[in-house]
């Protein structure tokens, strides 16, 4: 028997520097790709994306811009479009100061974040029962939740004004503290949505581990289920701060003095004043915009990552 013939072994062919740069342009990204084909590649489409980006910055930013160079600026004007102040002054806040913007403003923050608190405490106690449990009448509680998303504030502003003045069995009058703006507050139907659709993804492998090892209900929705859900808690806190710190007409009728008032209500009444001008008034805006501006810069990570999170769910 002759020997079967043996292939002469081929040496492996090395990929070409020029090749291998080929194969990374191919398989690497652009650094500005998008799902809308952002590339780094000057070309019409380039130019084109990047004036639609400007203009919607200007609409954006312009409003933003005139605030604040109004608010510095010595005769500022609601109504002119300016992006730097005229005669740059802190006199506006002086004034604004003089007629108890700072008062007002505490009056938001105690409120706001007693709000917030009581909010996220009262729909993360409510989203865990919801998402983790079952029991008869689960699904009519949750509609419920939602169809208090859908009633205006005027609709129930009159009703609301008569049970803060004499709050049924306890029979309270919760007018002229700030529990009257707080407590309605407490509850938020889309907190309730966004944390239950959270937490019912969260295995059920880990809750039976963790209930072998004899863990009870709070420590479990403490240990285990919030530390899992930080993307859902960040999309709540902010937005919940937001809705809060922008209520107006809740303030309004849960006062019995102006000095109840919260920087909002305070705009109005600024606004009013034939003794100020429009440069004190954009000041007040820019006291009241600034909270609201200082947590969604602190957290916009954790919001962009809950409702990224939420929109890849499933």
């Amino acid at each position: 028997m002759s020997a079967p013939a043996i292939d002469p072994v081929r040496t492996p062919v090395t990929a070409s520097p020029a090749r291998k740069s080929a194969g990374r342009r191919r398989t690497t990204p652009a650094r500005f790709d998008t799902a809308l084909g952002w590339s780094d590649r000057p070309g019409p489409a380039w130019v084109l994306r990047v004036l639609l980006c400007l203009l919607a910055l200007g609409v954006f930013a312009a409003p933003f811009l005139t605030i604040f160079s109004g608010s510095f600026s010595e005769k500022a004007s609601g109504s002119t479009l300016s992006f730097l102040p005229h005669h740059p002054t802190l006199l506006n806040f002086e004034v604004a100061g003089e007629r108890g913007i700072w008062d007002y403003f505490g009056n938001s923050l105690l409120i706001a974040g007693g709000g917030l608190l009581l909010q996220l405490v009262v729909c993360t106690l409510a989203a865990y029962a919801l998402a983790r449990h079952r029991f008869r009448g689960q699904a009519l509680i949750l509609t419920l939740f939602m169809l208090t998303m859908m009633l205006p504030e005027e609709v129930i502003a009159i009703p609301l004004s008569l049970v803060l003045g004499h709050v049924p069995v306890v029979g309270l009058d919760l007018k002229g503290t700030v529990w009257g703006v707080i407590l309605p507050l407490g509850a938020w139907g889309f907190s309730v949505m966004v944390l239950t659709e959270f937490m019912k993804d969260i295995p059920a492998e880990i809750e039976e581990a963790a209930r072998i090892d004899g863990v009870g209900e709070l420590r479990m929705l403490w240990q285990v289920v919030l530390p899992l859900c930080r993307p859902a808690l960040g999309v709540a806190g902010v937005l919940g701060f937001i809705m809060i710190w922008d209520q107006y007409l809740l303030p309004l009728i849960a006062a019995k003095d102006p000095t109840d008032y919260t920087v909002t209500v305070a705009l109005s009444i600024l606004r009013t004043d034939p003794e100020v001008g429009s440069g004190v008034v954009l000041a007040g805006a820019v006291i009241a915009l600034l909270p609201s501006l200082i947590v969604y810069l602190l957290l916009q990570r954790s919001l962009v990552t809950g409702i990224a999170a939420g929109a890849t769910k499933g």
